[in-house]
């Protein structure tokens, strides 16, 4: 029977480390259409598979459809994550392919979901399994608290010019679920925010684990032939 790969068990066992509590979030890094790289962070919102398949785990973060990086990744899919967790002193870098779903409303930003590349094995499993990626967007967007969905109602595209930090005053400061409505304006910015939210699935091909909280440290490189992780100790 399959199994969870090595490397989600240590970041599993990593995040539940007293004195990692918190630590959510990670740098993704792309290219852009000039080559150039671009990191920014990523808040970690859980570990997703195909049905049966647990060795073929996902990450699933999400981004604003109306960021650069949105573009960057329909050229580029492959991009690398870096998640220092302090607590535990555990390094994991995890290069693989990103696939992009904003929303499907007519209208809303971005250019569609990204094509799912073939060696994207989980991502295909999941498409051919008729997986309903909007009911996994609503479900991340309503897992968020009031204030960081209000982030995606934020009326300009990320990294536009801002004339003056006073134009932020009139934002909205939190977005209800939209069953807690009670505007004409709360249902105005969940309609917004929602159409501008995106998933992020990042699945990964390479995994290299860094452990400098045991001595002597310890340093595993994890690749995925097909659906088998190949572990190689290697010098840390």
């Amino acid at each position: 029977m399959s199994s969870a790969p090595r490397w989600v068990e240590a970041i599993n066992k990593a995040l539940g480390h007293p004195d990692n509590n918190g630590k959510m979030i990670y740098q993704i890094a792309t290219v852009d259409t000039n080559g150039q790289p671009r990191v920014r962070s990523q808040v970690h919102r859980g570990f997703m598979e195909p049905d049966g398949h647990p060795e073929l785990p996902v990450l699933v973060t999400s981004t604003d459809a109306r960021t650069p990086k949105v573009g960057q990744l329909h050229s580029h899919q492959r991009t690398e994550l870096a998640w220092w967790m302090e607590g535990s002193q555990d390094q994991f870098r995890i290069s693989g392919i990103t696939h992009i779903f904003p929303s499907p409303a007519q209208g809303a930003p971005g250019n569609g979901p990204t094509p799912i590349a073939d060696e994207a094995i989980a991502l295909k499993l999941l498409q051919n399994s008729g997986f309903d990626w909007e009911a996994k967007r609503k479900e991340t967007f309503d897992g968020m608290k009031p204030g960081m969905r209000a982030s995606w109602a934020i009326p300009y595209p990320p990294g536009t010019f801002l004339p003056s930090y006073d134009e932020q005053k009139k934002w909205p400061k939190e977005v209800p679920l939209e069953q807690d409505a009670k505007t004409d304006e709360d249902k105005k910015n969940i309609d917004f925010a929602f159409r501008n939210f995106a998933l992020m699935l990042f699945e990964p091909v390479q995994v290299d684990w860094v452990a400098l909280g045991v001595h002597p440290n310890q340093r595993i490189k994890f690749t995925r032939d097909e659906g088998v992780w190949i572990e190689q100790q290697v010098v840390p």
